[in-house]
């Protein structure tokens, strides 16, 4: 049996300070599936497209926070594609509901995570083409999705922050640099599994990246009060050190 590397939804995954600014992409559907598109303002100066497959968390990938990530990396030469799995149904519509039945909402959207994502990735090949370069970034909710397209083909790199249900399997059969970006305090990605998940990656002699950030929590990377320096700080240095990553193995292609 595949041991776990990220543990499953914890209270820190529901929790959210909502940042503020303006959404630049709009909503597209691919393969049937509701999806943000964020494109650059110029083409990429090597001449090659590069496309960010975003893996939300439960907040989905219309959330402003989301949104506001998303066109940041298009402001950097990225075309950025998310996946809305929740079908504009993301957990924040339900918070305030009294009786809202979590478990529940958590496994209708898995179900549907798990029967969308393969035919949405084939459709963002079939729209972009097989000229680009691919990485995909997911956080919380999204990071398993990252893994297994990363077992594909299809990748130049992939990075997640704060990562849940995480597998050994999902993580052996990588084939692409990963970046880890990760919070001092998270129970469902503690101190003991991100060391495991290091030594696989040692073992496997993979080309990855640990990132971890003090005075931080779970959901840090998209979720963080910007009010609070530390917080502000830690995600903007995430979501830099993303760039660059996705940057170093697609700059060259």
């Amino acid at each position: 049996m595949s041991s776990i590397l990220a543990g499953p939804l914890t209270d820190h995954c529901f929790t959210s300070v909502a940042h503020s600014g303006t959404a630049k992409g709009k909503s597209i559907t691919i393969a049937g599936v509701p999806t943000y598109l964020s494109a650059p303002q110029a083409p990429a100066a090597s001449g090659v497209e590069t496309v960010i497959l975003y893996f939300s968390d439960v907040f989905g990938p219309f959330y402003i926070n989301a949104q506001l990530v998303q066109d940041y990396y298009a402001s950097q030469g990225f075309t950025v594609v998310g996946i809305d799995y929740f079908f504009g149904d993301p957990v924040h519509l339900h918070l305030d509901k009294p009786g809202f039945d979590r478990p529940t909402w958590r496994t209708k959207s898995v179900e549907q995570a798990r029967a969308s994502v393969p035919k949405w990735v084939d459709g963002v090949k079939e729209m972009f083409g097989a000229n680009v370069n691919y990485c995909a970034v997911g956080f919380c909710f999204g990071a398993p999705y990252v893994f297994q397209v990363a077992a594909t083909d299809m990748l130049s790199c992939a990075a997640v922050a704060h990562p849940t249900s995480l597998t050994e399997e999902l993580l052996r059969a990588s084939k692409v640099p990963l970046l880890f970006s990760c919070a001092e305090t998270d129970s469902a990605f503690p101190a003991p599994f991100r060391r495991h998940v290091e030594d696989i990656l040692v073992e496997k002699k993979a080309t990855y990246y640990f990132q971890l950030f003090s005075g931080v929590s779970h959901g840090f990377g998209t979720r963080g009060d910007p009010e609070v320096e530390t917080e502000r700080w830690a995600k903007e240095e995430c979501q830099r050190a993303m760039v660059r990553w996705f940057k170093r193995f697609t700059s060259s292609k």
